[in-house]
């Protein structure tokens, strides 16, 4: 017998009716940045009520892929304590525009085989799932769903199905989640750009359930990318008293979308254009000596504010005429940009400061810096065998003596040993130098010229 879900919190959190919540998703349509192509198989999103959160959770929930036939919904339950994870039997959940089908084979598979257990009474009054559904009825011609609930549970038991339901293409994952609550702004602020950076950065393993109702999920599909050498890419950052105006007790909104690949190889493919733009226009911009601005006008997305590191170098008729950079991620990449565009251009010792005349035929092009990964050798002859030309940039350290050479190097100093010479020299040493404190560390990076 089929039995049907009816909304615990219409008209609390959402509008009850269809018309006048279907205005909230045209006004969000309508202002919606559609900053992103790209199309996921998993985001977090926030779950508040649609007055406070319901944009960005929109906005967010707008980049799963339309052509997903099923979505998991993992959000965590605030009335009623369980322990572990737990589905509901229900066949059906009506929204107001219309009833969103549970994939009955694999809440069957859920409870045989990973032992969650079904605990209707979580589910009556519970928004965090609740919310997230008439968007996904509006987003969606033919979906079904998996609602989720995690009580008192760990990191492993989520990450768990996310990789066993991982491998079917058809299956979409939504982690919902608020972020810090009732904290003052300025104090919000700083601990969910601190969550940001956690779930950029791909390590958690300092993450505290207070940053976030929804930790547990939002861990899980943190490890998940890590493993897999995916990005989460954020899509908004924002809390409560941007609607409300009250800075004093406020809560945190964010929202991220699962990238395949890494967060520099989707900055290359996608916006190529819009970082090479703001070094061309930062350096006209002084070279002019006219204020280009914060940069608004290129609608530059979220991502821009994530911490990367970049290198800037500079070309005239083929020859080098500048390249500043920096070899830890420690600002937005948009910062990150504008500082070594200056920097290359007007502040590389090397080279006298560019001039206007220079400007026109100046080619530019940007390095896309990953962490730096420390390397353990015994040897010189070692630490070349652990490094892969034409892949690997170097960083080398002894005492006060550093230097750094990007992959692109390579094209100059196709040979190992004479890279490794090079930037010994480079660093103020003796190209046969070698000590036991003698440090190196290499990276990649996504070149873009």
């Amino acid at each position: 017998m089929s039995k049907i879900k009816s909304p615990g919190v219409a008209g609390i959190f959402y509008p009850a009716g269809a018309g006048e919540l279907n205005k909230y998703i045209e006004e969000f349509k309508y202002n919606s940045k559609n900053y992103y192509e790209y199309k996921s198989r998993a985001v977090i999103v926030p779950h508040a009520g649609i007055n406070y959160s319901g944009r960005l959770a929109y906005e967010g929930l707008k980049l799963l892929d339309p052509e997903l036939q099923t979505l998991f919904i993992f959000a965590p339950a605030h009335h009623v304590p369980f322990q572990n994870l737990c589905i509901a039997s229900y066949s059906e959940w009506e929204t107001p525009f219309g009833n969103l089908k549970v994939n009955q084979r694999i809440n069957k598979e859920l409870n045989d085989r990973f032992y969650v257990g079904c605990y209707n009474e979580a589910f009556e009054d519970e928004h965090s799932i609740e919310i997230q559904l008439p968007f996904i009825k509006s987003l969606f011609e033919d979906v079904s769903i998996v609602p989720v609930l995690v009580g008192k549970s760990d990191t492993n038991a989520i990450l768990k199905l996310i990789k066993h339901y991982w491998d079917d293409k058809n299956i979409g994952f939504v982690i919902s989640s608020d972020l810090s609550h009732f904290l003052k702004d300025k104090d919000a602020q700083k601990m969910d750009l601190m969550t940001a950076e956690m779930i950029e950065s791909g390590d958690v393993t300092q993450f505290n359930y207070k940053q976030a109702c929804g930790s547990f999920g939002i861990c899980a599909l943190t490890e998940f990318a890590a493993e897999n050498k995916f990005a989460l890419i954020r899509n908004g950052l924002m809390n409560s008293s941007v609607v409300t105006g009250d800075t004093s007790r406020v809560v945190g909104y964010g929202s991220w979308f699962l990238y395949e690949g890494t967060t520099n190889e989707f900055l290359k493919k996608y916006y190529s254009g819009k970082i090479l733009r703001i070094c061309r226009e930062v350096i006209l911009g002084e070279l002019n000596r006219t204020n280009y601005g914060n940069l608004t006008h290129l609608h530059l997305p979220p991502v821009f504010e994530e911490r990367i590191a970049s290198f800037v170098t500079l070309e005239k008729d083929n020859q080098l005429r500048g390249c500043i950079g920096s070899i830890l991620a420690h600002r937005t990449l948009k910062e990150d940009l504008i500082a070594n565009a200056k920097a290359a251009a007007f502040r590389d010792p090397r080279f006298s400061p560019l001039e206007r005349s220079e400007f026109e035929n100046l080619s530019i092009a940007v390095s896309l810096l990953s962490q730096p990964e420390s390397i353990s050798f015994a040897s010189e002859k070692d630490l070349l065998e652990q490094i892969e030309p034409f892949k690997d940039g170097l960083i080398i350290k002894d005492d006060v003596y550093q230097a750094v050479y990007l992959p692109s190097v390579w094209e100059q100093l196709p040979d190992k040993k004479d890279f490794l010479s090079s930037l010994k020299v480079k660093a103020g040493l003796s190209a046969d130098y070698f000590s036991n404190t003698f440090e190196a560390f290499k990276f990649n990076s996504e070149y873009i010229k």
